[in-house]
């Protein structure tokens, strides 16, 4: 019988980050300015421990911040621990959440996470990405949060505020968000790791928005690569 010419199917290999559009000595500085802002960042997310912040961050998925605290310190004042969660039950835990974009499926994962930590980790939040990741509702992005707010680990969870400032100004750039992780995590000086994914989300969230964002009040718009910046207010009729 012939041998068969078919290779096996080559793995999937995760996708690479592609190289800074910035020097070093411009993203040392990026980081310095954006740490002078704010020399002290912090997730907005209400929490008191590893648990607390794990629900929260889970909630967050296509809600603000804002929505999830209200609705957390509803749910929190019954259930701040798995046990309790488990023993309110998904109909109980539905209805303090329901504030909350996807507050159904939501629930489930809650009710389901916590159930998972009793089990498999006497109650106590895990401290690695696998096995977090292997919790119910909780992805990546989730996963590194928690290690980094929680547990002081020095990683980048993107969202799509780091997502469109690491594109738009040539910081990481990257087709999706694990690459642009994995290019933060080559570009990103260590002594600004730790802190770097908050400072790029509240400049994502609050100056570098979306639609139109705040280019003369950034701190890092004559580093950024972003090649439509906005003009002050009245520039146009000062020029005309």
């Amino acid at each position: 019988m012939a041998k068969s010419t078919l290779t096996p199917t080559a793995k999937k290999k995760p996708p690479r980050g592609r190289a800074s559009r910035l020097s070093k000595a411009e993203i040392e500085t990026l980081f310095q300015r954006l740490r002078e802002a704010r020399p002290a960042p912090e997730t907005e997310l209400e929490y008191t421990d590893p648990y607390t912040l794990l629900v929260a961050v889970v909630l967050s998925a296509q809600a603000t911040d804002a929505g999830v605290n209200k609705a957390t310190r509803i749910l929190f004042a019954d259930a701040p621990t798995p046990q309790k969660m488990v023993a309110l039950g998904e109909a109980a835990v539905r209805e303090r959440i329901k504030t909350i974009g996807l507050f159904r499926n939501k629930a489930k994962n809650v009710v389901a996470l916590s159930e998972r930590l009793l089990a498999e980790h006497g109650g106590e939040v895990p401290r690695s990405r696998e096995a977090l990741q292997a919790l119910p509702g909780v992805g990546r992005k989730t996963a590194n949060v928690v290690l980094n707010v929680a547990f002081g680990e020095k990683t980048m969870a993107v969202d799509t505020h780091i997502f469109r400032i690491a594109n738009r100004t040539g910081l990481a750039p990257g087709k999706d968000p694990l690459a642009v992780e994995l290019a933060l995590e080559k570009v990103v000086p260590d002594a600004f790791a730790l802190h770097a994914h908050h400072w790029l989300i509240l400049h994502g969230r609050y100056v570098c928005v979306a639609r139109k964002p705040k280019c003369p009040e950034c701190v890092i718009a004559d580093i950024c690569r972003y090649g439509d910046k906005t003009e002050p207010a009245g520039a146009v009729l000062a020029k005309g």
